[in-house]
């Protein structure tokens, strides 16, 4: 029998489309190539001396100002970027208007309920952004603890924030698994004494999933043990 008792989803690049996909998109709404926003992104950041998405995702700056400063570092690029399509200022909901979730890891997520584990959110994540996000997953009914970076005041791949999530779910770190795309959150989730999945394709992350709880997800949503017939 697994040892895993809780298995943590993040959300971008594992719930919803690879973040790239959604830089794409996203251009294709505003005509902001993703090097372009990405660049003001990081000058916002830089000024407050924290990694790229921290300003939001620790609630440092509401969205609106967020907005507005990336907004200010676009026009003062060479050319200055052409901003008039670009609803900065409420960025979440025109960043997420369309976005449908990664449909096999939204089964996976039932297929591991049905099988008796507790499933979790784990996410580095904006306040103004949640009532977006949330209905795109749409595992309300199965999810039952969220932790989201916005609230917490720290982000993945900080130690303090896996530690919050212990607390949430009041289970041993070995008990813990997390799925997600990015090599630095595995490893900080590996180093707290987490199991991990390191999500690089659908395919992969099944078969890792599986290897580790015995549970094949299937994409009809139907749990089946490994070693019993599908």
């Amino acid at each position: 029998m697994s040892a895993i008792q809780r298995v943590w989803f993040d959300f971008g690049g594992v719930l919803s489309p690879p973040i790239p996909a959604l830089f794409e998109q996203y251009q294709v709404k505003t005509g902001l190539a993703p090097a372009v926003l990405q660049q003001a992104i990081a000058e916002v950041a830089a000024e407050l001396g924290v990694p790229p998405l921290a300003p939001i995702e620790n609630a440092l700056l509401s969205e609106d100002e967020w907005g507005r400063r990336v907004g200010l570092a676009l026009q003062r690029q060479s050319p200055p970027a052409d901003i008039s399509r670009a609803r900065l200022r409420r960025f979440g909901e025109q960043w997420f208007a369309g976005v449908q979730a990664n449909a096999a890891m939204v089964e996976a997520a039932r297929s591991l309920h049905q099988a008796g584990f507790a499933i979790g959110i784990l996410t580095n994540n904006v306040v103004e952004w949640e009532p977006h996000w949330r209905p795109i997953v749409g595992l309300e009914e199965v999810a039952d603890l969220i932790v989201d970076s916005s609230k917490e005041g720290c982000r993945k791949p900080d130690a303090r924030f896996f530690e919050i999530a212990l607390q949430r779910a009041g289970l041993p770190a070995a008990a813990n698994l997390l799925i997600d795309d990015l090599a630095e959150n595995v490893a900080a989730a590996a180093a707290s004494g987490w199991q991990t999945v390191h999500f690089r394709s659908n395919p992969q992350a099944l078969a890792d999933i599986a290897r580790l709880t015995g549970v094949v997800a299937l994409a009809a949503g139907h749990p089946v043990a490994q070693g019993e017939p599908a």
